[in-house]
């Protein structure tokens, strides 16, 4: 069975990682996700592919007085029809509860939308607005996506805690987020 998550966090050095930030208008004075698709597009699932459905992708906390990198997945679990693929760019959120529609003990504190967000749907459809695109806990088995964004399970507390604490320390009820890919 072919593994759903590298053997190792994302190596992605502070400077290059600033210097992505930079590049979108982002000095990262303040804390500031950023997300890369298809990290690993070469040494996991099929070369040269952004693949669905495991954890190939990287997310990272900047900031003045953090830098931490996480496996994640930015893409949903698998494809077809009307689901999302959140285009890359640059995206406020928010601490808030994922799976709203969920029985109570299903809902958790994660990341939800502050802002609109633009998506690409599988069926060629390009939307913008509010689509509950989250950065929440993805599973062991499987990235849990319908187009959010997910971290591994065992990365999942260590993110939102330190994520929370970072806002706490500047003072901030928003974050930026901001999506990029990986071009071979």
């Amino acid at each position: 069975m072919t593994p759903i998550v590298p053997p190792a966090r994302p190596g992605m050095a502070r400077a290059a990682a600033l210097a992505l930030l930079n590049r979108l208008g982002i000095d990262a004075q303040a804390p500031t996700l950023l997300g890369r698709r298809g990290y690993y597009r070469n040494t996991m699932g099929v070369p040269g592919e952004n693949d669905r459905g495991i954890y190939d992708d990287a997310m990272l906390l900047v900031s003045p007085t953090a830098f931490v990198t996480f496996n994640a997945n930015t893409d949903p679990t698998r494809a077809g029809g009307h689901l999302a693929v959140l285009v890359p760019g640059v995206y406020t959120y928010k601490l808030g509860i994922h799976g709203l529609s969920r029985p109570a003990d299903q809902r958790y504190e994660a990341l939800v939308q502050a802002g609109p967000v633009t998506v690409q749907r599988d069926d060629g459809k390009r939307e913008t607005g509010w689509f509950g695109i989250n950065i929440h806990r993805g599973g062991y088995t499987t990235t849990s996506s319908e187009g959010c964004q997910t971290i591994w399970p065992e990365q999942w507390d260590a993110f939102r805690e330190l994520v929370k604490s970072e806002m706490r320390r500047f003072n901030m009820s928003t974050i930026t987020y901001a999506l990029t890919e990986f071009s071979a």
